[in-house]
């Protein structure tokens, strides 16, 4: 039952005791002073004083009654209706954006390589009757794409320079 004894290496061998064996042999030291502070230190320092209190930003009540009689009369919050009416007009603007002649462009060129794809791996004139069509599809598409464009170029320039009065032009 007693604690078994501490092995060192014997004093005539040559071998010098590594630092490491030496510092896992010694006793654990005991500290001078004990590690735990009185309570009288621990109330002397700021560990129990309490922040004051900040007051944050008030709501504006009338807003909020505002917006409270809205929903029960609506069922709807009006500012949830405002976030998504903005959300849909931001949506449209950005479909609005890609032009649809440009899209035609990308779909026949997309086609263009399928096919060419395919004739590589062998199966061409199994899709090229499908993709041929559909690239027809797209061309007369367009055709009527830039026939609105043109009238409505056509319009603009009329409205912006009319030709029926000939002053304008002589002078």
């Amino acid at each position: 039952g007693e604690a078994l004894p501490l092995q060192r290496f014997p004093p005539s061998s040559k071998q010098p005791v590594p630092a490491s064996y030496t510092a896992a042999c010694q006793p654990h030291k005991l500290p001078a002073r004990p590690l735990r502070r009185p309570a009288k230190v621990c109330q002397a320092g700021d560990a129990y004083t309490r922040e004051k209190f900040k007051p944050q930003p008030t709501r504006d009540l009338e807003k909020e009654k505002r917006r409270l009689q809205n929903i029960l009369a609506t069922g709807k919050d009006e500012v949830e209706d405002e976030a998504e009416q903005v959300l849909v007009q931001k949506k449209e603007e950005e479909m609005a954006e890609p032009d649809r002649f440009e899209e035609l462009m990308n779909e026949i060129q997309e086609r263009r390589e399928f096919l060419a794809e395919m004739e590589a791996l062998g199966q061409g004139r199994k899709y090229q009757g499908i993709v041929l069509t559909e690239i027809s599809q797209k061309l007369h598409e367009m055709e009527i794409i830039d026939k609105k464009r043109s009238e409505e170029m056509k319009k603009i320039m009329t409205k912006a320079f009319p030709v029926g009065n000939k002053s304008n032009l002589q002078d």
